[in-house]
């Protein structure tokens, strides 16, 4: 998540990756034909035309497990960590095996850069941060080389995931609709086209049946044919008869109630199903499309930003599903009897945002996971969720208040459209990692292997 401490340690020093499903593939490798019996022996992993070592299994369990003690986490089992360690850097290694295929690389003057800005962040200079680095226990040589990983890694899904994903103006009218918090309006322009069949307000029966007659005829003939516009010129009774019964884009506001309850369900290139009585007569109605609403940034649709904190309780051996949920759920009842919970969060809270009474801050649609911003979107201001599932563990979350998203109209939308494309991206990636797994050649050594059997 963006500029807050949770969700997202990339931990570039210890080299921890996304973890995934590991499923066997079969394939006609001989990685092994070449290995004396020494080095076999020391392999727990063949993948590809490559090979995982021991040494390297177990280098890169010792810097997690450092890492994870110096951030107060949680260290899982040794048996349990290296598992899930080797399945990380199977991934890591298939993807590596793709960026060399693509050509991809990565200068010596790019990753140096890197470590500069990485300095400057942390305020030192690049000896003080390299210092620092090597006092936690992580060789300056190793720091550097999963430096370049990342920076491969991260260039090779920008080439085969990020580049392909695509945001539609109707996604981002719908996100917006749906992230501004509880009982917020939809504002979104909709772009309709319509045939018109007048009547006159005084009409008698006899003719109000005949004109619903003939406009149900024209009904069937809209939902079976794709050329509205056609039709729209051939029997509209509107002045806009002549451009196919083409409203364009229009702000709710301005159409009639009716019409706007009509189409909230369509997709766009739909029709509704019905007949619409209108003050001028009887409409046929089709959705063109949904967007955003263009108005000033006094009347565009607001992006809500969340002030929220909460306590997280991580599932671990030492503390599992059902136990992290009563804590929290006890931990619920004190704060609603006039507990702090800012205490609780410094006491429990297994987040690096304890140390702040868990307070994340600001949160703008798209920074959190989408389980917590479900639970954090349907709070009152003031209110402590039940104990949240995510893939961090559980948390108690307490909204302190929201206010509109700053920044003009365009940059409102403009926030909702790179919420939507990172969750899109995030999800195109997963699958892409699936698949690029399940092509893969993985074949598990000695204890490894029987690990991988026992977690399965």
């Amino acid at each position: 998540m963006a500029n807050v401490n949770m969700f997202r340690s990339t931990l570039i020093a210890a080299g921890v990756f996304a973890a995934v499903l590991i499923l066997s593939t079969p394939a006609g490798a001989q990685a092994l034909s070449n290995q004396n019996a020494q080095v076999a022996d020391s392999i727990v992993a063949v993948v590809n035309d490559g090979v995982i070592t021991r040494r390297e299994l177990q280098d890169r369990a010792r810097l997690i497990a450092q890492r994870l003690q110096q951030q107060n986490a949680p260290v899982p089992p040794a048996e349990q960590l290296q598992t899930q360690v080797l399945d990380q850097m199977v991934l890591e290694r298939i993807q590596l095996q793709r960026a060399k295929e693509d050509g991809i690389t990565v200068d010596d003057a790019t990753v140096n850069r890197t470590l500069q800005r990485l300095a400057q962040q942390n305020q030192m200079s690049l000896d003080v941060y390299r210092s620092r680095i090597e006092a936690q226990g992580v060789p300056w040589d190793t720091f550097v080389r999963d430096a370049r990983t990342e920076l491969t890694l991260s260039k090779l899904r920008e080439k085969e995931v990020d580049s392909k994903v695509t945001v539609s103006d109707g996604e981002v009218a719908n996100y917006i609709a749906s992230q501004r918090g509880p009982g917020a309006r939809n504002t979104s322009d909709l772009h309709l086209q319509h045939i018109m069949f007048k009547l006159p307000a005084d009409a008698p029966e006899a003719q109000v049946q005949q004109v619903q007659t003939k406009a149900d005829g024209v009904l069937k003939q809209a939902q079976a044919s794709d050329d509205f516009a056609k039709l729209a010129k051939s029997n509209s009774q509107d002045t806009d008869a002549s451009k196919g019964g083409d409203l364009g884009y229009r702000a709710p506001g301005s159409l009639p109630a009716g019409i706007v309850t009509a189409v909230a369900t369509l997709r766009p290139g739909q029709v509704v199903p019905t007949l619409l009585r209108t003050d001028g007569g009887f409409e046929i109605v089709k959705l063109v499309d949904r967007r955003a609403s263009q108005g000033t940034a006094a009347d565009a649709p607001k992006l809500v930003q969340t002030h929220v904190r909460h306590i997280l309780l991580r599932v671990t051996d030492g503390m599992s599903e059902a136990a992290a949920r009563q804590k929290l759920l006890d931990i619920k009842q004190q704060v609603l009897a006039g507990g702090d919970f800012a205490n609780f969060a410094r006491t429990y809270s297994q987040d690096g945002s304890a140390s702040q009474g868990g307070d994340l801050g600001w949160i703008s649609p798209g920074e959190t996971v989408p389980e917590f911003e479900r639970a954090m979107n349907t709070l009152a201001d003031g209110t402590v969720s039940d104990p949240v599932r995510s893939e961090y563990g559980y948390h108690l979350i307490q909204v302190l208040g929201r206010r509109d998203a700053e920044g003009s109209a365009s940059q409102q939308l403009d926030i909702a459209r790179q919420a939507i494309g990172q969750r899109k991206a995030e999800q195109a990636y997963s699958d892409w990692l699936r698949e690029l797994r399940d092509t893969a050649y993985v074949k598990y050594q000695g204890i490894a292997a029987q690990q991988q059997d026992a977690s399965k």
